[in-house]
């Protein structure tokens, strides 16, 4: 038998990988019912869905190896980190799915988590004021209106698998829909800035520079206690603490 791995484990999801196999464990089974909706609609390679049970999901692995991962090292020439942002270029044109995604969240809702996060940040002296201050003031770019386009919502550089410098899949979508492009290529980079001209190259288009690294601030002051609560370390050398201090 082949041997039960653990990819991923928290209290809201987890995924196992048995041989070729991704068994994905989902509480809430609407994530489950928007990861396979968009990958059916996506017009960029996804995995195979294989069977579902609820509150399982089977998918196929997809070949190649991703371009890194948050917090360390990144891998692959610059002509596979163009290929990434080609091929993110293609899902943010296509044609809109129904419903909003992570990425879609409102200016005031956005605005509303990130001074309740900062505030608690502060207060619990999980982070020095200064540094949430700035990354605050940073993060306030990112509040602006925008073209809804289809966002994958999670596209964190472990989700994107890459071989002989194409794009051969992208995973874990439950976080899909509409929502703000910036923020799918901001996730994206997130922790590997060395790397963002070569994706802006390959999505073939001018953004925001400023923008995509107000989402760097923004995601990360969002992310730090769901990731202390849920048995990860943005304190980890390279990731999320980390993005913050750069922008000092």
């Amino acid at each position: 038998m082949d041997e039960v791995k653990v990819v991923v484990a928290h209290s809201e999801r987890a995924t196992l990988r048995v041989g070729g196999v991704f068994l994905k464990v989902d509480a809430d089974q609407a994530r489950i019912d928007v990861e396979v909706e968009a990958m059916s609609l996506a017009p960029v390679p996804t995995p195979e869905v294989l069977w579902r049970k609820p509150p399982v999901l089977a998918i196929a692995a997809i070949p190649g190896t991703t371009l890194g991962r948050l917090g360390g090292p990144s891998t692959g020439s610059p002509t596979a980190w163009a290929a990434a942002g080609a091929a993110i270029r293609k899902l943010h044109e296509a044609p809109l799915p129904p419903r909003p995604g992570r990425g879609g969240r409102s200016i005031v809702a956005l605005a509303a988590e990130l001074d309740d996060e900062c505030e608690w940040l502060v207060t619990k002296r999980v982070l020095p004021a200064d540094l949430v201050t700035r990354n605050r003031q940073v993060a306030e770019a990112a509040l602006r209106p925008w073209t809804a386009a289809f966002t994958h919502g999670d596209l964190q550089v472990a989700h994107v698998f890459v071989d002989d410098e194409e794009v051969t899949g992208i995973i874990d979508w439950s976080e899909a829909g509409q929502g703000d492009a910036l923020y799918d290529l901001a996730t994206f980079t997130l922790g590997h800035e060395e790397h963002l001209d070569d994706v802006i190259a390959g999505y073939g288009t001018d953004v925001d520079l400023d923008v995509i690294r107000a989402w760097w601030s923004l995601r990360s002051l969002l992310a730090a206690r769901w990731l202390g609560e849920h048995g990860f370390d943005p304190f980890a050398p390279g990731c999320e603490v980390d993005v913050l201090r750069s922008r000092m």
